[in-house]
């Protein structure tokens, strides 16, 4: 088997580390590998395959004879350094919102557009997380009935955020333990024992930007322009995994049986929808798991073709890290 020069940069960060773990787990083919950061973390030694890795300053030159670059170094810096990365002759996939809505740039999950990373120009995009675990859920159900209209409301975990807001959780929710005041720094509001309908920055729609993504990439991803979607993007204290209530209406009926059947033959999906037994999705259920969870699959009795999903990923895995490496391994 071929093997490949790879570098990960922001190699130090919670979606960095991820994707150090599952190209170990996954024995992606590497022949050499290189971990990339900020200047404060050079020389701070990483672990990989049971060997030190010395972390580098990511520079414009850091991609010499690199093959596949998994970029999670935050929109700035991957508009700065990935097309240097591409020029050098690497392919890099790019886990910020910088490139997603480029048209020049594939915006791909594995599970539900594989072909578009045969046009890549050197970058590839990997959608948000929020986007994934719902696209991964619906593309079986949008290719056997055809969604007409999406309606969904997340529920995002803070390590969304990153690991300064998953401390502030911790950190608040041990201070009313306490009796203490908890203090916001990370969030507007206090986050622990409450939920935040704000996750990035509003736009002039009054939409925030979160939701806007869930709007673009899913309709970028289907090729449909004509699908409607409405999002409603919320932070609750949940440490990982993110969980959606999804409404679709369909051109053709679909009932709730047919959607399970699909569902549990669809690529990525685990349907686990006993409700009677009380067996559902949750986030504890998906932390650490690859799978997208799908339970609470139910017909929405107010309009002719409706269903009802609930929908459940973790988001540092199959919401970042996992499918970069997904599309590494399809490239």
């Amino acid at each position: 088997m071929k093997e490949f020069n790879v570098a990960v940069a922001g190699a130090t960060g919670a979606v960095g580390q991820k994707m150090r773990e599952i190209l170990e787990e996954r024995n992606f083919p590497i022949k050499n590998i290189r971990f990339l950061a900020s200047a404060r973390s050079e020389g701070k030694e990483l672990v990989f395959r049971g060997a030190p890795v010395t972390v580098e300053t990511l520079t414009k030159d850091s991609f010499k004879d690199i093959d596949i670059a998994l970029f999670s170094a935050g929109g700035d810096r991957s508009l700065e350094f990935a097309p240097a990365a591409a020029a050098a002759g690497a392919v890099v996939i790019d886990n910020s919102s910088a490139w997603r809505m480029d048209p020049e740039v594939p915006l791909v999950v594995p599970e539900v557009n594989p072909e578009d990373v045969k046009w890549h120009k050197g970058i590839i995009a990997n959608p948000n997380c929020s986007t994934i675990q719902m696209v991964v859920a619906l593309k079986p159900l949008h290719d056997a009935a055809r969604i007409k209209r999406i309606i969904v409301s997340t529920y995002q975990a803070v390590s969304g955020t990153g690991q300064k807001a998953i401390d502030e959780l911790k950190r608040q929710s041990d201070d009313i333990a306490a009796g203490r005041m908890a203090e916001a720094r990370v969030y507007k509001d206090q986050i622990a024992f409450n939920l935040l309908p704000e996750i990035d920055v509003f736009e002039p729609n009054d939409y925030t930007k979160e939701e806007m993504k869930m709007v673009n990439e899913t309709r970028k991803m289907f090729h449909d322009e004509t699908i409607g979607v409405s999002a409603t993007c919320v932070r609750v204290p949940v440490y990982v995994s993110h969980s959606e209530c999804v409404n679709i209406e369909t051109e053709r009926n679909l009932s709730a049986a047919e959607a399970r059947t699909i569902l549990s033959k669809a690529p990525g999906v685990k349907v686990v929808d006993e409700p009677a037994n009380r067996v559902w999705p949750t986030p504890l259920m998906a932390t650490g798991r690859n799978e997208t969870f799908v339970g609470r699959i139910r017909a929405d009795e107010s309009v002719a073709n409706g269903l009802n999903l609930w929908i459940v990923s973790d988001n540092l895995r199959k919401g970042a890290a996992l499918n970069a490496v997904q599309i590494a391994e399809l490239l």
